[in-house]
């Protein structure tokens, strides 16, 4: 499953108004949480209580353990409690990928070399991270040599991940139906685009890709790039 379509999942069990107002609770609470006391906060029963909870575990948003709350004294064994995962859920249609462009513009401010512009080093750092991920993408596809539309193809998988909603125009170009940078890409298409062409190109690169070329392509509504036969 994807991040993305896993986020969809936390949304959606959160869409019910018991299991929301349960996981505020249990968020608020600083400590683990029984099923009594979450029950209790909702005012339902125990076992409805357990159905809503396990869903929220299911989905990720809560973890569940066996421990004694603090003040509780009860005999044999520890009852279920709940608490707070360290999942975020953010949910953007079309996808939105604002925390790579922050995370690119991080550190291009961290590893700026002397003499360099602040926009030569995000380029760098762009390409730096797209090379990163196309390794590591070749390294658990192990594609062999690639021609023109089987690195489409691999290509395709990483950036349908990312959002970009990858789509063959023909069978060595494809076009990618969505920008996830955006909005920032419209308030200033030079930098971000830049880097989204640096990021995807260096992509390329680490993948082995040497049939194709990331290019700069911008239309209406989508991104700026596509890639094609080199």
């Amino acid at each position: 499953m994807s991040e993305h379509d896993a986020t969809v999942e936390a949304v959606a069990a959160l869409g019910d108004d018991l299991r929301r107002r349960m996981y505020d609770f249990i968020r608020r609470s600083d400590r683990p949480v029984t099923r009594d006391e979450a029950a209790q906060s909702v005012g339902i029963s125990r076992k409805l209580a357990a159905f809503h909870l396990d869903k929220l575990v299911t989905v990720g948003l809560l973890s569940a353990g066996y421990a004694q709350p603090p003040g509780l004294r009860r005999v044999g064994r520890a009852p279920k409690v709940y608490e707070p995962t360290d999942l975020q859920v953010r949910l953007s249609i079309p996808p939105r990928e604002h925390g790579l462009l922050a995370d690119i513009l991080l550190q291009a401010v961290r590893a700026q070399s002397p003499g360099e512009s602040g926009r030569d080093a995000a380029l760098r750092v762009a390409a730096e991270r797209g090379q990163s991920l196309g390794r590591a993408e070749r390294e658990q596809l192990k594609p062999g040599r690639l021609g023109a539309e089987r690195a489409l193809t691999c290509a395709g998988q990483m950036l349908e991940r990312h959002g970009f909603e990858p789509a063959r125009a023909t069978p060595t170009l494809m076009r990618l139906r969505n920008c996830p940078f955006h909005p920032m890409a419209a308030r200033d298409p030079d930098l971000v685009c830049g880097i989204n062409h640096a990021f995807l190109s260096g992509f390329l690169d680490g993948l082995g890709a040497t049939t194709l070329d990331a290019t700069l392509a911008p239309r209406p509504g989508a991104c700026c790039v596509e890639l094609g036969r080199r």
